[in-house]
């Protein structure tokens, strides 16, 4: 079987509320810092980690030590196994090769990862710029899944 390379976001479980919720948090953490504006930061959270990496050197510290810690203890109130995903996941992991790609950071993917209860079961987990590209790249010729709808298909064959 083909490998199958699974946008996290769409399949796993969104990061996004919970990036959402550490920006705010950070936002009122870095205003004592003039001239940092978490508000004017890129959509994209690979602009956005790019922009971070830059502002380190600035006075905001490790940005991504603080993404985790914030991270571990959110986790439980925006990630929750599903039941019928873990188990797709599980039938194909099996059969083939099973990576997830997303632009969030690694240090937030990795605990929803776990969280979500598909770390051990994923072969990659590619994150940042160009996530997807750099999967297909790892994998090979992959099936791209970008719904649970798909993912179960897929698991069924």
């Amino acid at each position: 079987m083909t490998p199958v390379a699974l946008d996290f976001d769409a399949v796993l479980g969104d990061t996004r509320p919970l990036w959402r919720d550490w920006l705010a948090d950070a936002a009122r953490r870095f205003s004592t810092i003039a001239s940092l504006d978490v508000a004017s930061l890129p959509e994209d959270r690979a602009a956005a980690a790019e922009e971070l990496d830059r502002w380190a050197s600035a006075g905001i510290g490790d940005w991504r030590a603080s993404l985790e810690r914030f991270a571990e203890e959110r986790a439980p109130l925006h990630f929750r196994p599903d039941a019928a995903t873990g188990a797709a996941v599980r039938r194909l992991a099996v059969r083939t090769q099973v990576g997830a790609f997303t632009d969030a950071p690694a240090e937030l993917v990795r605990v929803a990862a776990t969280h979500l209860g598909v770390q051990r079961r994923l072969a990659a987990l590619v994150c940042g710029a160009g996530a997807e590209a750099q999967l297909l790249r790892e994998l090979g010729p992959a099936t791209v899944v970008r719904s649970r709808a798909e993912l179960a298909a897929l698991a069924a064959e």
